[in-house]
């Protein structure tokens, strides 16, 4: 079976910047995929690029089996796309901005009653249909965002940075959303991510650094390139338990003010045999597994956090934030 997206060494320039550089992977159906990285990464332009919101440069992409600068119409029945900026009008309805959408994608009007009942059901939002939604919470707005995307039966969903904004109880039920909406509509999730729990929802993630992938793969298998699990541990004795640690288990540990500190390949099934082992007693133990966090440092030097846009990232975001313009030219 084909794959539901194909991307092939996509580039995009804004005058001298290069946001994306020569980016290619693919996405399997049914599948959530995420691009994690920091702000001015091109998480959004790679976004923006295969839903033909603005051409690439160079390289080729298709989405639903569709060339996104070819066949963009197409492209875009077959997707939905939640951004990083509300979208909706505030002015009007939940049910008003849902009738509206169903108008823009050609939905029969007894279909597009159906839908709109459906999602806002989906979502929690029947009963709050006729409220204007700038009186909202900006979880509501996010799910109503989400209900709308999904009208038209897409087969892939584009979330871009959906949590951004959101306290972190409310982005823990919009992904419970999320992940039962993926389960009922049998769709195809693209996610664009800096927060680390949130990337842990994908099957497989693209590490996006600097406009290009420097890695792919599972969450676990990423967590696998950085080491074993560290263990931190203090004994009654720390030099006679570095002895016994390299004779008995081959490991060399590092000795520091709060105890020991060593790396093994699976903690849960050695944490008993080194307890057992020790001739002398323990007084703690703790166990620190490997994060994205820790994937993304070793391969970039660098924390990836949230941080006020560089001057190279400004200029991205601002012609992110115009790219339409290239739908047509």
């Amino acid at each position: 079976m084909p794959h539901i997206i194909e991307a092939e060494h996509l580039v995009k320039k804004f005058g001298a910047v290069i946001a994306v550089k020569d980016v290619s992977f693919h996405m399997e159906t049914g599948e959530v995929f995420g691009f994690l990285g920091p702000n001015g990464a091109g998480k959004t332009t790679t976004i923006n690029m295969l839903c033909t919101l603005v051409k690439p440069t160079s390289g080729r992409a298709l989405v639903c089996g569709y060339d996104v600068v070819k066949e963009p119409n197409k492209v875009r029945h077959c997707l939905a796309l939640v951004f990083q900026e509300p979208t909706l009008d505030e002015r009007m309805t939940a049910l008003d901005n849902l009738r509206f959408h169903a108008f823009v994608y050609n939905l029969p009007p007894k279909l597009a009653k159906q839908r709109i009942e459906e999602v806002l059901r989906m979502v929690e939002l029947w009963e709050r249909r006729y409220n204007l939604v700038r009186t909202f919470s900006g979880g509501m707005k996010r799910r109503l965002e989400l209900a709308r995307g999904l009208l038209h039966h897409p087969q892939v969903l584009f979330l871009d940075e959906p949590t951004l904004g959101l306290d972190p109880q409310t982005r823990v039920r919009m992904w419970e959303y999320v992940h039962e909406l993926r389960q009922r509509e049998k769709m195809t999730v693209f996610l664009t991510t800096h927060y680390m729990d949130e990337a842990e929802n994908a099957d497989r993630i693209a590490i996006i650094d600097a406009g290009t992938i420097i890695a792919l793969g599972s969450p676990e298998t990423l967590k696998e390139k950085v080491g074993g699990d560290l263990i931190s541990l203090e004994t009654e004795d720390d030099d006679k338990a570095i002895q016994e640690l390299a004779l008995k288990f081959n490991i060399q540990a590092v000795k520091d003010r709060n105890g020991l500190k060593f790396e093994v390949a699976h903690a849960n099934t050695f944490i008993p045999q080194l307890t057992s082992s020790l001739s002398m007693p323990v007084r703690s133990l703790s166990l620190r597994r490997p994060t994205l966090e820790d994937v993304f440092i070793k391969l970039t030097g660098k924390d990836l956090r949230e941080e006020e846009l560089s001057g190279a990232d400004a200029l991205r975001e601002w012609a992110r934030r115009h790219g339409r313009r290239d739908r047509h030219g």
